[in-house]
């Protein structure tokens, strides 16, 4: 008997029983579309958060004045001020693996335009924050050198605040109040989202901060709010981090059993916490819907040898008529086979769908992976042939004579 031949029986055979061949494959379909689902779904949020974080600004740091203390209650970082602008300098000439630093001030203000007004983050820094945090110009120039050098009242707006004060209108060129001081918008920053906590980027604006401390602060400060920081590659940023902690203690002259008055936060290290717990995630949901290929290919497994039971006596003709062991042994394989195989294709479908409807309402990207699928799917034949192979075995030993007398 030829491959093909016992190929033909063998579909012929679960042809005969279509509801039960079909009940028999939920279990590979469940299993298969749930380890695409997850996987899709947990590489879809991976993506996710290596978005936000590139983002905020790729190997950034972000370096924060110490906390305050008063009674024993403490006030978190940032609430005293401890940064100075001598300590920003140094940031941007003394440490080699720093590529640019910027200062960060920040304050919370009623910005109007001719008709409209909304109150947002102001913020004064210079042109080498958007650099840090790739934040490119949408519309018109954005900040330059020379607006900080020369304190000139240009401002550059998030696209919320744009949309909010000009609707549908293009800004360049127009003019806002910025507490009742003009201001002239020289650009609109291409829009960058939100945050992982669900903070609106896009919804603020930005001076130069020389224009800052004399036009919105009102005051010269000898103290900075904040410093963002970037490093050369992914790979420099450890050894950034601690190079720019060691300057700001020796230049703050703290002991060496003295707690830091600053904080330096390392992006590049939460990203990769985030992916990593992600990741984690993933394999641990993978894994579970694994365990549905094996309760599937137990079904099989157990299908199978309630059909060797009813298909005795037709297993004893064939014998008679001439089939060796290893025909009847092939013919029940490629049964368990083409079960498991067509769960695994259906499983792929339901997959890829459950995978899009859920990454839909959770407004996840979704990613689907040509080798997981492989994958799913191979190892849902592998199952099909491991637990067919009993069945299988069994139906071949049989005894013609025992078979044809079997009722």
């Amino acid at each position: 008997m030829s491959w093909l031949q016992t190929f033909r029986v063998a579909l012929r055979a679960l042809g005969r029983n279509k509801l039960r061949s079909f009940l028999t494959t939920l279990g590979m379909v469940i299993g298969v579309s749930a380890v695409i689902a997850m996987v899709a779904i947990g590489d879809g949020a991976k993506a996710r958060v290596e978005a936000s974080f590139a983002a905020m600004g790729s190997n950034m740091l972000m370096i924060m004045p110490g906390s305050s203390s008063s009674g024993g209650a403490r006030g978190g970082f940032g609430s005293m001020p401890t940064l100075t602008w001598d300590d920003l300098r140094a940031i941007q000439n003394d440490v080699p693996s720093v590529a640019a630093a910027a200062p960060v001030l920040r304050t919370s203000a009623q910005v109007l335009s001719e008709d409209q007004n909304w109150s947002t983050s102001v913020q004064g820094t210079s042109p080498e924050y958007f650099r840090i945090r790739n934040w490119p110009v949408s519309r018109g120039t954005g900040m330059s050198a020379s607006d900080v050098s020369s304190s000139t009242k240009t401002v550059v707006l998030g696209q919320t605040v744009a949309d909010k004060l000009f609707g549908t209108g293009d800004p360049v060129g127009q003019q806002v109040r910025i507490k009742d001081v003009p201001f002239q918008v020289v650009g609109v920053l291409a829009k960058k989202g939100q945050s992982p906590v669900g903070q609106d980027y896009d919804d603020g604006v930005f001076v130069p901060y020389t224009a800052y401390l004399s036009k919105v602060q009102g005051g010269l400060m000898n103290y900075i709010q904040g410093v963002v920081a970037v490093s050369a590659t992914t790979s420099d940023t450890q050894r950034t981090e601690s190079q720019l902690r060691a300057l700001l203690r020796d230049r703050h002259r703290l002991a060496g059993d003295a707690d830091d008055d600053f904080s330096i936060r390392n992006l590049a290290e939460m990203a990769s916490a985030q992916q990593e717990g992600t990741a984690t995630l993933t394999r641990l949901l993978a894994s579970i819907a694994a365990v549905s290929l094996l309760v599937g290919g137990i079904g099989i497994m157990n299908i199978m040898l309630v059909s060797v039971t009813e298909r005795t006596r037709e297993i004893g003709i064939r014998m008679a008529v001439g089939a060796k062991q290893r025909h009847i042994l092939l013919q029940f394989l490629v049964e368990a086979l083409a079960l498991s195989v067509a769960g695994g294709i259906i499983g792929i479908l339901l997959g890829l769908g459950a995978a899009w409807w859920l990454a839909s309402s959770f407004g996840w990207p979704v990613l689907f992976r040509p080798d997981v699928i492989a994958i799913a799917v191979g190892f849902s034949g592998l199952v099909g042939i491991g637990f067919g192979l009993y069945p299988a075995r069994k139906a071949s030993l049989l005894d013609p004579i025992q078979a044809l007398r079997f009722e």
